[in-house]
This record gives structure tokens, C-alpha cells and sequence, in this order.
């Protein structure tokens, strides 16, 4: 499967275009023949989890594609999840033409002509230099220690083996830094991609891509370890930081679905999306909902297959906005705030919840003067949720390499059930700051997604269900909240909220979930019930 692409020029007057298509009727590809479309790790990776090929997984249409290209566009990228294609033109005539064939379903400017350089601050990040500790991981140190990351990195579980994709801005210098030469000599730079300019040396980007790594690549004896020093890594370009539109959010979505092509086991990606250049596009509070925003739909699906995907909640706890971005929304996706070595939150930080109460963000690791590989190309602090996003994904690399047979669904749990604030979950760090040795104990205890209590706490009710469900708390318990979930049969995450458990609670417009079994999971205190549901369309 090639990952490399041919170069090719950047041209600034013509604009971009989101088109979503109706069908995939015309694709070359089969869903019983996934070796055309899939490499054999990213089968692998679906067997082991059980997870089906569907429809979602079959390319676009070529029909469709020629059909596009012979009326005068340039195809930029495809998305088979989202049945959709990126294309380019300065002619807005033929685009209303286009927004008119039978087999489009939606047109959207994704980024204008002649785009202003932004005014935007993308990546704010302080640094300081700093003295080195001639300890064994240097100042670093405390990074993996307050995750409790030396429980797995001493029984010598530091990534080896997991692949994880970073989906960033650029990785300047990573080819000559030091602190990357034990990637470069171990051929654990897996391959790169630029899906905003194809005919880029992504080596001469932005450097945040190269500090995000360093925190989980990174390998500098006496000086700075990563999280996730062992791992293999790929390297793709999806933000364009001179300037903020929507097209970077479908350049995440294509990037996310190479990374799941060839195979990669985790998403890391240090981006979120919120407001733009152009007003028009920005996204509202409401649409941070878990599911609506398109990158936040292609994060899900990331996850669905098979794939453990990390996101830094974002740097707006200060900002008007506030709020966690897209795609750390995602019901599926685990979005990670900012804390000092202390433990203490970092008041950039972005907070929760998620737009209808759901947990956001998931879990927090060091963010705020973080140990790594400055802009400036050599070893010292910074600060961003852009940091404690990857020093947690290398360490579920981690917990991955130690229990290769957990699913998703089961890392993305075990990970917030072992949070310091799990038994009371807040807007500002969700569970909290995991444990990565409870994580790991408890998946060795039990690597079943479904457990269920034969004396409940609670009735669930109506059982087959169409558009609602009652829950009613039978048994007085000791929490003052609860959090109730409902999940596939292969633990995707399909709603989340947070009630107070005391008297009825009624779970309202489901009818949009899938009909079949479903689990209800009821999380209180130190406790979780789980009853396994029917949901029928009458």
C-alpha cells in the first residue's frame, strides 16, 4: 500500500469544496475483498476486535469521481466514511452545476480564494529553557511518574510494537534532531503524508508536530524519554497553521482514514476547531455535541475501527470560547486537559462538558511546562493541552502493548476508571489523572466490555425499547451522580450524561440509535450495572 505521494503545486485562487455524495453506487471495491482497500495490519486489527467491514470502509465511488473530474474539478481527497470528496476550482458557476447532479447531496466552501493570512495565535505555547537532571529520563520524569507510567515502562512495556499516527501541522527537523535518532535508526518512522500541501518536505513544516512527538518518541538518554519511546509512528500533515478554515477539519478525516488503512493501533492528534477566519464557518457550543461536526464524526469512526484516539481538549479555557473543540467532542474519543506536575489544572485549559452534559474532558496529563523538544530544537518546557495529549496516548500505547487483546472500548474505560476523579467527575479534568497501573491491573482482571450485577440498584424500563427509557434507583446509593451510558454489542459509545441518581430519570429521543442489543451501563461511585438492551422501531 503506497503512503507516499507524488508533488505536486499549491495553487491560491482557486477555492475548496466540500461535496458529500449520495452513494457509493459505482465503487470499484467489494466489502468481501477488504485486501484491495485495507492493508493486511489494518485487517488484523478488525479481526482481533471483532469489528465487521461494512459499507463505510468501501472507497467512493469512481463513477462519481470521473464524472467530477471531467466537469473541470481538481479531486483534493476523498473520505469514505463520510462518502465525500475535497475538491478544488476558481469557477463558482460550475460549482452550483455541480451542487445540481443527481448523485450530490451537498456543497459547502470549505476555504475561500485568495485566503488572508490568519491573525490567529493557533498554537500558543510559553516556554523556558531548562537545566538538565541527570536522571534516567530527565526532567521528564515526572510526566510518566504522575501517570503512574513506570508501573508499565519497568515491566519493560514502553510502546514496542503499537503504531500510532500524529496528525499535526508539521515535524521540523524530526529527521535531524537528536532526540529522534533512535526512531530514524530503527525504521520506527513508518512513512509521512501532507494532505495540505502534497508537494511539501514536511521535515521544513511547522514545529509543533516535532514537540508533540518528542513527548512520546522522544529518546535522549540522561536528557528526555518519551511516554511511548518504543512505538512506531507515522507523520501526517492535516493544519495549514497560516490560516483557520473548515477544509483542515476534512484534511483530518482523510488523514485519520490512511491512518486507519495502514494499520496504525492509535490517533494522536494535538488540533481542534472551533472558529475560523471566515465567521460563517465557525462551529457553535450546541454542535460540540459528540457527533456533529465532520471531524468529530470521522474521530468516532476512527474509534469504531478499531483505532484508540487521543485529542487534546484545547487552550480556551481562558478565551471567550471556553470550551472543549472538535474533535475532542467526540463520544468516542478521549480528550485530554492540561495539569502541572503538581496536578494542578492549567487555566488554559478547555472545559466541559460536551454540549448535553456528557463528560468532557475525559481524563488530564502534564500540559503545563511540559519537558520536550522546544521550537527552538533543543530539550525544555512548554505548555498546551497540545502536550498532555500525547504523554497519555504513548502511555496507552503502552497499556496496549500489555494487553494486546483489549479492545478499544475496553483501553478507552480502564483508562478513565482508573482517574483520580472518577468516582466524581468534573467540567475541568472529567475522571481526572489516570493511574496507569489500576488501568492495567484491571484490564488483566477483566476484558470483558459487558458485566452484569444480579442484584441491581436499578429498573430499567421499557425492555424492548423504541424512543425512551425510564431508570429508576431501587436501592438508595452512596454517589451523588451517576453516569449513564449506552453502548454497542462492541463497546461504542453511542450516548453519555451525567444525572443525580434520585428518583426517575428519564432518557428521552432514542430513536436514532441502532436497532438490536444494546448495553445500558448506570456508573456510580465505585460501582458500574450494566443491562443488556432491545431497541425495536414500532
Amino acid at each position: 500500500m503506497m503512503f507516499w505521494v507524488v508533488s505536486r503545486a499549491q495553487t491560491f485562487t482557486k477555492g475548496y469544496y466540500w461535496i458529500k455524495l449520495k452513494d457509493k453506487n459505482g465503487t470499484l471495491f467489494q466489502i468481501n475483498h477488504p485486501e484491495a482497500f485495507l492493508s493486511q495490519r489494518a485487517l488484523n486489527r478488525r479481526i482481533r476486535q471483532n469489528i465487521p467491514i461494512d459499507q463505510t470502509d468501501l472507497p467512493v465511488s469512481s463513477v462519481y469521481l470521473d464524472t467530477l473530474k471531467n466537469r473541470g474539478v481538481e479531486l483534493v481527497h476523498t473520505s469514505k466514511w463520510l462518502n465525500g470528496v475535497t475538491v478544488r476550482t476558481a469557477d463558482t458557476m460550475l460549482i452550483k452545476k455541480i451542487a445540481a447532479l443527481p448523485f450530490v447531496t451537498g456543497v459547502q466552501l470549505t476555504k475561500p480564494p485568495l485566503p488572508q493570512k490568519s491573525t490567529r495565535l493557533k498554537f500558543n505555547e510559553d516556554q523556558l529553557q531548562a537545566e538538565i537532571n541527570p536522571a534516567n529520563y530527565g526532567v521528564a520524569i515526572s510526566q510518566l511518574t504522575q501517570l503512574n507510567g513506570q508501573y508499565l515502562h519497568d515491566k519493560g512495556f514502553r510502546g514496542k510494537g503499537v503504531q500510532i499516527a500524529l496528525l499535526d501541522a508539521g515535524f521540523w527537523h524530526v529527521n535531524q534532531i537528536a532526540a529522534f535518532d533512535s526512531l530514524r535508526k530503527s525504521g520506527r518512522i513508518l512513512g509521512t503524508r501532507d494532505f495540505v500541501d502534497p508537494g511539501s518536505d514536511i521535515y521544513q513544516q511547522h514545529t509543533h508536530g516535532m514537540s508533540v512527538l518528542s513527548c512520546m518518541g522522544g529518546n535522549q538518554p540522561l536528557t528526555l524519554t518519551g511516554t511511548a519511546p518504543d512505538a512506531s509512528y507515522y507523520l501526517i500533515r492535516s493544519e495549514e497553521d497560516a490560516t483557520e478554515y473548515l477544509i483542515e477539519e476534512d484534511n483530518w478525516v482523510a488523514a485519520a482514514e490512511l491512518a486507519d488503512s495502514v494499520g496504525v493501533d492509535i490517533i494522536n492528534s494535538s488540533l481542534g476547531y472551533s472558529e475560523f477566519d471566515d465567521p460563517k464557518m465557525n462551529h457553535k457550543y450546541s454542535e460540540m455535541n459528540g457527533q456533529s461536526t465532520r471531524i468529530t464524526q470521522g474521530a468516532n469512526m476512527a474509534f469504531q475501527k478499531g483505532i484508540l484516539v487521543f485529542v487534546s481538549a484545547g487552550n480556551e479555557g481562558y478565551n471567550p470560547w471556553r470550551y472543549i473543540t472538535a474533535p475532542s467532542d467526540g463520544v468516542n474519543v478521549i480528550a485530554v486537559a492540561a495539569v502541572d506536575k503538581n496536578g494542578i489544572r492549567a487555566s488554559f485549559s478547555s472545559v466541559g462538558p460536551a454540549f448535553g452534559g456528557a463528560v468532557k474532558p475525559n481524563v488530564a496529563a502534564t500540559g503545563s511546562s511540559t519537558y520536550l523538544i522546544t521550537s527552538t530544537g533543543v530539550p525544555g518546557y512548554s505548555s498546551g493541552t497540545s502536550f498532555s495529549s500525547p504523554v497519555l496516548a504513548g502511555m496507552g500505547a503502552c497499556l496496549l502493548q500489555s494487553n494486546p487483546a483489549a479492545t478499544v472500548a475496553q483501553l478507552k474505560n480502564a483508562i478513565e476508571q482508573s482517574g483520580s476523579l472518577y468516582s466524581k467527575p468534573d467540567t475541568l479534568l472529567g475522571y481526572g489523572i489516570p493511574d496507569f497501573g489500576k488501568a492495567d491491573q484491571s484490564l488483566k482482571l477483566n476484558t470483558s466490555v459487558t458485566r452484569y450485577t444480579a442484584m441491581a440498584s436499578w429498573s430499567v424500563s421499557p425492555n424492548p425499547f423504541s424512543d425512551y427509557i425510564t431508570i429508576r434507583n431501587i436501592v438508595p446509593v452512596s454517589a451523588d451522580h451517576c453516569v449513564i451510558s449506552i453502548y454497542t454489542m462492541k463497546g461504542v459509545c453511542l450516548r453519555q450524561s451525567v444525572y443525580t441518581p434520585s428518583g426517575n430519570i428519564t432518557l428521552k429521543n432514542l430513536s436514532d440509535l441502532p436497532n438490536g442489543f444494546l448495553i445500558l451501563t448506570i456508573s456510580y461511585g465505585a460501582r458500574e450495572e450494566h443491562f443488556k438492551m432491545i431497541k425495536k422501531t414500532y
